[in-house]
């Protein structure tokens, strides 16, 4: 009986450790939070997500304002969306797109020409798909130095300029150049976007 007992035990703590090496090998799941007075929080975690792409000095307004510095804006989702559109060529519930936005530099160290990204965030937005939360199913957020944000209001332009030229779901997918031909290969480009870009020859 003794011995039984001692079998037992170390089988429960056989499965208890090996338990606990799956969880710690498995990444958590990334999913949007939000405060109780409906502020979202700040996914402090984003770096470690699936990188898209980068703009530099990028403007969707012919009238855009001058600055009197370049900027380069990066871009990463979650993972769990990422693997999803490369399966469906769109994006499910719980998408987060996190705008990353940071100065560039000219001079420093050995760079004698063009320009790499600063240390210093500059600002981050994030894009984040949440149906049963919003009637549009998409909502913006803009990020200063807090961590939390309140959304940004449905009537400011980013909303009907994403819907409007959007190529995926609402989001510029054809800026993200490993994601739009798995778009295109799954049929899942918007309407409004192939004739934008039949109209300027982008392929």
């Amino acid at each position: 009986m003794k011995n039984k007992k001692i079998a037992l035990l170390v089988a429960a703590l056989v499965l208890l450790s090996s338990a606990l090496l799956l969880n710690s090998a498995t990444p958590p799941r990334s999913g949007p939070e939000y405060t109780s007075d409906a502020q979202m929080k700040l996914p402090e975690n984003y770096r470690q997500w699936v990188y898209l792409t980068t703009g530099f000095d990028m403007s969707y307004s012919p009238k855009a304002m001058e600055m009197d510095h370049h900027m380069f804006d990066n871009v990463f989702v979650n993972p769990e969306s990422y693997a999803a559109f490369l399966e469906t060529g769109t994006w499910p519930d719980k998408t987060m797109l996190v705008l990353e936005g940071r100065m560039a530099q000219g001079k420093g160290s050995i760079n004698q020409k063009g320009n790499f990204q600063s240390t210093e965030v500059m600002g981050i937005e994030v894009h984040v798909k949440d149906e049963a939360r919003f009637p549009g199913k998409w909502a913006f957020f803009i990020f200063g130095d807090a961590k939390t944000s309140k959304m940004v209001p449905t009537n400011m332009e980013c909303y009907s300029c994403h819907s409007d030229h959007a190529a995926v779901d609402t989001t510029f997918v054809q800026f993200y150049p490993t994601l739009l031909p798995i778009a295109r290969s799954k049929g899942t480009l918007s309407g409004p976007y192939q004739k934008e870009s039949a109209g300027s020859g982008q392929k």
